[in-house]
């Protein structure tokens, strides 16, 4: 039986289900893996016998990913699960910061007591007059999971849409319309947009990747909408931005200090993938993850391991070496292997930046003194019996 810990509120109306052969857990001392949403776990004491972790969601801040794969645990993410719901999101704020939808409403609110308001609003309707986002340049900036979708609704809506991606998969070029029009440079892409999205992860080259230079170059009384990471801009400059009427609306999903004081600026609680569809999806996605690491040793979606699939585990044994990328491992593998006259039926080794993985099937089941010196192998991180 294997044992899994719940962290969080998985889904909104507590559903889980791992299905036969799985028992969930108080503590983290019993289980193999956690499964997880927003918890932070830097300085958690993480028990020995966790094997992985998986989030339900993409972003990943709250794990210490490094740290865990030294200690041999494969970190899952649930990527694109939630991807239809942030785009949804992003259409609504881009309509909401042109049309002066919530304004308008608030006049009605703040004007009820008004015994001629019908009259009255048909007056001041012209104070909250927007733009249509038809004909409109928008340029999107990261084309995965929530940003191929985003351009692709926009080509729907009829607006003149440009894409920056220098990263972009095989997987989510197939999916991009063939209106969307992909631009080489960051600043190309920049350069006269009405409307400039982000969706890209926080990492090192994308860490205020939208300041001043970039906003110049914007369409004067542009929109801008973040919901990736609020690392991604310049506070400041958006803040100038705002202030000199460069930029007409800003609309983020990071409730941040600086934020929250801007003019002409809708904040929400970090709730782009608010709904119970995407938390059902990331939680299904996430499960899977789990479930086919620990009874097969496949991996899929690790944000510190490679991918990796030998299929099910159908062999006498099957065992997994998670390690340091160093040379000559396969060498020290396959050599103890050899004095245990271990036939092994296939091998695969997957790397990915310092971290690999060894996977291989055997005809009978290896020694116990075989699976340890498996583990005394320098730079061998744990080593798992799977089958």
């Amino acid at each position: 039986m294997r044992k899994i810990k719940i962290i969080d509120d998985i889904t909104k109306d507590g559903s889980v289900e791992f299905g036969p052969g799985y028992e969930f857990v108080e503590e983290a001392q019993e289980a193999d893996a956690i499964l997880m949403r927003s918890t932070d776990l830097h300085g958690y004491d993480l028990p020995t016998s966790i094997r992985a972790i998986a989030r339900c969601g993409a972003g990943v801040n709250n794990i210490p990913v490094d740290d865990y794969a030294r200690r041999g645990v494969v970190v899952f993410n649930s990527p694109g699960a939630n991807a239809n719901a942030v785009k949804e999101m992003v259409l609504c704020m881009m309509i909401l910061s042109s049309r002066g939808v919530v304004q308008s409403m608030e006049w009605v609110r703040q004007n009820a007591d008004d015994p001629d308001i019908m009259v009255d609003a048909e007056k001041v309707k012209k104070a909250f007059v927007g733009q249509e986002l038809k004909d409109k340049r928008v340029g999107v900036i990261g084309l995965g999971n929530v940003g191929s979708k985003v351009a692709n609704a926009c080509v729907q809506l009829g607006m003149d849409v440009y894409g920056y991606d220098p990263f972009i998969s095989v997987e989510h070029a197939w999916e991009l319309s063939r209106d969307v029009q992909r631009v080489g440079t960051l600043e190309d892409l920049c350069r006269n947009c009405d409307y400039l999205t982000l969706h890209v992860p926080s990492k090192a080259d994308t860490v205020g990747m939208i300041g001043a230079d970039q906003l110049a170059l914007l369409a004067p009384g542009a929109i801008l909408i973040n919901f990736a990471r609020e690392t991604i801009v310049d506070e400041d400059a958006v803040s100038d931005a705002l202030h000199s009427g460069q930029l007409s609306w800003f609309s983020t999903d990071f409730a941040t200090p600086k934020t929250v004081l801007m003019p002409n600026t809708y904040v929400t609680t970090h709730s782009g993938a608010g709904t119970s569809e995407a938390e059902a999806n990331c939680a299904d996605m996430a499960i899977s993850e789990l479930k086919d690491y620990l009874e097969n040793g496949n991996i899929a979606h690790s944000v510190n391991y490679p991918a990796c699939s030998m299929g099910k585990a159908r062999a006498a044994s099957r065992i997994a070496c998670l390690h340091a990328n160093v040379p000559n491992m396969i060498g020290q593998i396959t050599a103890i292997l050899a004095k245990d006259n271990a036939n092994v039926q296939r091998m695969v080794n997957e790397s990915a930046g310092e971290n690999a993985y060894t996977m291989f099937d055997t005809d009978e089941h290896l020694e116990q003194s075989t699976i340890e010196a498996l583990k005394q192998i320098p730079a061998v991180y744990r080593v798992r019996v799977i089958k």
